[in-house]
């Protein structure tokens, strides 16, 4: 779940004229594509922060994703 909302919301970003943080590889037209190669290539700074049923919350680097 976390990862296809983060490819998700990297994708609307992506579409909307952000930045790339990768060099675009032949072949990746599409902005899903560019949103999928940059999460794998882990250079997103995006820190998911997780809810725990006690109230606390959990942050979580996007690296630890792969």
């Amino acid at each position: 779940f976390e990862r296809a909302r983060i490819i998700g919301a990297r994708t609307l970003q992506i579409s909307m004229g952000a930045p790339l943080l990768i060099e675009v590889p032949e072949g990746l037209t599409t902005s899903v594509d560019l949103a999928m190669k940059e999460l794998e290539a882990g250079v997103l700074p995006i820190t998911i922060r997780r809810r725990l049923p006690d109230g606390t919350h959990q942050d979580i680097p996007v690296q630890w994703l792969k």
